[in-house]
Order: structure tokens, then sequence, then C-alpha cells
């Protein structure tokens, strides 16, 4: 299955008060972690407001941008544009939002494996009985959505096509929002926490492989000090 990801980045941030892919998180911008959790995918970035605060990370990581400027008149534009950009043998495509990272890539591997073993339409991850994103479109849905109106929405397809959406596991990631600082504040801790017992049942695994014996749990020491240094200082 030929595929691509189309990453929505048009939005003006007008919550967040500022571009919220230049935000960072630990060492890098949120830009950059949403490349690195689609990174050997063939991506299209579609760009709206301020499309040149972007425009040289994008390019660095190999990614084709095209610039919707009809952006203001919402999420549908961009992704028609995005759809309008692809290549033309392609099978399926993941919406992804600008603000969706920290997934790995082998996700979306799953969710190719969902979407060919069950004839699926849509195939999402979901995390605790919440969907989330990216969500991956098969091709027998392009022209339907390109010819959905402005006063339409995605989800008005999505839920047409219930019966034929499928889900894979996903993890706190793909259902994680950053419209605002407020929002980001609380999210931030949970997220950390989560991926603090990630780390631990990871060195549990590896302790199990290589010495065949239970592993004592030791203390982790906050992974993400740094970002939590950027959210409540220099980004707030």
């Amino acid at each position: 299955m030929k595929t691509q990801v189309i990453v929505l980045a048009a939005g003006e941030s007008s919550r967040m008060g500022r571009n919220k892919l230049l935000l960072m998180l630990n060492d890098k911008l949120v830009i950059e972690h949403v490349m690195d959790s689609i990174e050997g995918y063939r991506t299209i970035v579609v760009t709206g407001h301020q499309p040149e605060d972007i425009k040289v990370i994008v390019e660095r990581c190999g990614a084709k941008i095209v610039h919707n400027a009809d952006y203001k008149l919402g999420m549908i534009s961009s992704f028609q544009v995005g759809l309008r950009a692809i290549d033309l043998d392609t099978d399926a495509v993941f919406m992804a939002l600008s603000d969706n990272f920290g997934f790995k890539p082998i996700l979306l591997d799953m969710m190719v494996e969902k979407m060919l073993s069950e004839n699926a339409l849509f195939v999402s991850p979901v995390f605790k009985g919440k969907s989330g994103h990216p969500v991956l479109v098969s091709k027998k849905l392009f022209s339907e959505f390109l010819n959905l109106s402005i006063n339409k929405t995605m989800k008005d397809v999505v839920l047409r096509y219930n019966q034929e959406h499928q889900y894979v596991k996903g993890n706190i990631w793909t259902v994680f929002d950053m419209d605002t600082l407020e929002d980001y504040r609380k999210e931030v801790d949970k997220v950390s926490k989560q991926l603090c017992m990630e780390i631990d049942l990871e060195r549990k695994r590896k302790n199990r492989i290589k010495h065949k014996k239970p592993y004592v749990s030791k203390p982790i020491n906050y992974p993400f000090k740094a970002l939590k240094g950027a959210i409540y200082g220099n980004n707030v």
C-alpha cells in the first residue's frame, strides 16, 4: 500500500496566543517532534498562517510544502489542498494535526496493516476509549473529501462510514491536545508521568531479556525537566 502523510499546519494558534509549532519541548520545537513521529513516510505539510515560520524546518526534514491561501475557511480546506498535492497512485493518506506528536512511526505501520486486513476506510488510534490522530484515510474517500463543502466538516464523512472505521491501540500522545497554554500546563505533567511509566516498562522488558530475572523498579529522574522549564518559564 502506497501512503503519504498530510500534516495540517495552517492554523493561527489563536487560542494559544502564539505559534504553538515553535514552542520548545525538551530540546526540540513542536514541529520538529511532529516530523520525527512520521519519519520514513513521504509527507506533505499544508501551511497557512505565517508559513515562513516553519518553512525552513519542514524543508530540512525533507517534506513537501503546499500553501492554503484560504486557511481561514477551516481544516477541511487545508486537507483538500493536501489531497490535491499527493501522488496520483497513493492508496491512503494519514491526516495528522500540527500538534500531533510523540507517537512512534511503528504506529503508522500498524494502522496500514489494520486497513489492509480489515478493508477499512478509516483507521484511527485509540487511547483509553478516546479516538485520536493521525487518521488513515482510504483513497476510496478522497473524492468525497475533495467535494465536501466548506460548511461541512470532516467528521460528517467519518460518521457516515462508521461501520468501516477500524482502530488500533495508541498512546497518550495520540489524544494530546495543545490548544491553549492553560490546557498545556495541565496536560504536560500527565503526559510526562505516562512516559515515565513507559520508560520503566521498557527497562523491565530489556532486563528480562538480558538477565532472565525479575526487574526491580528504580526511581526515574523526571525526563522532561527541560520541557517543564520551557513551559513554565520561557514559553509562558
